[in-house]
């Protein structure tokens, strides 16, 4: 067993080791809106539910350079965001969504993803998406105290949006979401052998 103190590592160093020891990783398509009207949009993999009473999810938002990203920005301002779920059919364009996008440009066009009116926030959501979660702000827990820090997003989900082909009496069928996860450096991963294990009484 190989000992590691990530206190005496560089940042670089741990993202890789924990990137690549806790997989795999779900990826929230998050869209946010700038206070100049710019519809912003990114993917993040640290990224979870973290509560269903009340529906809460979480995303963490690395700093750059200790400055917030767009997202953090935007999100904490208007208190409002959607997340999506990413699957084969859209990993592509969630990918070309990542580019470094100056503040004034929209991801959501540079990746020709098409927007779709929320219900309940202002913020528009992406069609190619077969699961989107329109979410208010819960609360901002700022984490930039050491490090680049981060901003540690929570969000209540207050309406959610399911194409019919993966809605399944209540359920998510799962086979046909095809969600993709995140894995370390470049590499996503697909849903492949699924087991099922009783919980102990």
């Amino acid at each position: 067993m190989i000992s590691i103190d990530l206190t005496k590592q560089r940042q670089t160093d741990n993202y890789k080791l924990l990137t690549g020891s806790i997989v795999p990783r779900p990826i929230a398509f998050v869209t946010s809106i700038s206070e100049t009207g710019i519809l912003n949009a990114a993917p993040f993999s640290y990224f979870n539910v973290i509560s269903s009473d009340p529906p809460l999810v979480s995303v963490s938002v690395e700093r750059k350079l200790g400055e917030q990203k767009h997202t953090a920005q935007n999100i904490e301002k208007q208190k409002q965001f959607v997340i999506h779920i990413v699957d084969q059919d859209n990993v592509s364009k969630v990918n070309q969504a990542s580019a470094n996008l100056l503040a004034n440009e929209s991801e959501v066009d540079f990746a020709n993803l098409t927007r779709v009116a929320s219900e309940k926030v202002a913020v528009p959501g992406i069609e190619e998406a077969k699961v989107r979660l329109e979410c208010v702000l819960n609360r901002v827990v700022d984490l930039s105290d050491q490090g680049n820090g981060c901003d540690l997003i929570i969000g209540e989900v207050v309406q959610m949006h399911v194409a019919k082909s993966v809605y399944d009496s209540g359920k998510i069928n799962i086979s046909e979401l095809k969600p993709v996860s995140r894995l370390a450096g470049a590499n996503y991963a697909t849903i492949g052998d699924i087991f099922t294990l009783v919980r102990p009484k």
